[in-house]
């Protein structure tokens, strides 16, 4: 007689495992969104600028070596806020009071440019990692289904049972360690948002006023 599995998992205990991603409430006007978070696509700079309009000069930005470094350097999220933010001042400090603002314009826009840019990409990302989550989620449905039928036979195989019924297991962690690191991911464009917000505050800041 095959010995009681206490840890095998049926059809129905997998459902709030397999199925998280619904109960996440997917917000905006894509249902298959499958963060909190509401997803929106793409940023628009009044959004985040509260200084003059730029001038159609600041999308020169990459022409200027300089001006490209810092915005490499301010922009990478490896550099804390606050220290991209003293880059920002003291480069301010060292150019010319005529040519300040107009340098700083284009500071900023390579910065919404960049973050921008790399925001869309992580929002792509998520939606096919939820794709891909989904699908998987699917599969496991299926397979709770086919061992939970096993299990009703009188005689089913006990260990091609346990084969299974352990695959079923592995393949459900993997399934579940996946949801925790979206429920990560899901907090990357806040991230990038939160500091675009806060280095165009520290540029419009260091503008030069009239």
């Amino acid at each position: 007689m095959r010995k009681a599995r206490n840890i095998a998992l049926s059809a129905t205990m997998l459902f709030p495992f397999i199925f998280p991603l619904p109960v996440q409430a997917a917000q905006g006007n894509d249902p298959d969104w499958p963060c909190v978070q509401r997803k929106v696509p793409e940023l628009s700079i009044g959004q985040v600028w509260n200084g003059p309009q730029l001038p159609e000069a600041a999308n020169n930005w990459a022409n200027d070596q300089a001006i490209e470094d810092l915005i490499s350097d301010i922009a990478a999220r490896r550099n804390p806020l606050d220290v991209a933010q003293k880059k920002i001042v003291a480069f301010s400090a060292g150019l010319p009071k005529g040519e300040a603002n107009d340098k700083l314009f284009q500071v900023f826009q390579g910065v919404f440019d960049t973050l921008n840019r790399e925001r869309e990409q992580v929002i792509s990302g998520i939606s096919r990692y939820a794709g891909r989550q989904r699908d998987m989620a699917e599969d496991l449905r299926k397979e709770a289904a086919v061992v939970d039928a096993m299990r009703a036979k009188p005689d089913a195989d006990p260990e091609e049972l346990d084969r299974q019924e352990e695959r079923l297991k592995w393949e459900t962690r993997i399934f579940e360690e996946r949801v925790q690191s979206l429920s990560y991911v899901c907090e990357v464009p806040t991230i990038i948002e939160q500091r675009l917000y806060g280095l165009a505050k520290t540029i419009s800041q260091s503008l030069v006023k009239p």
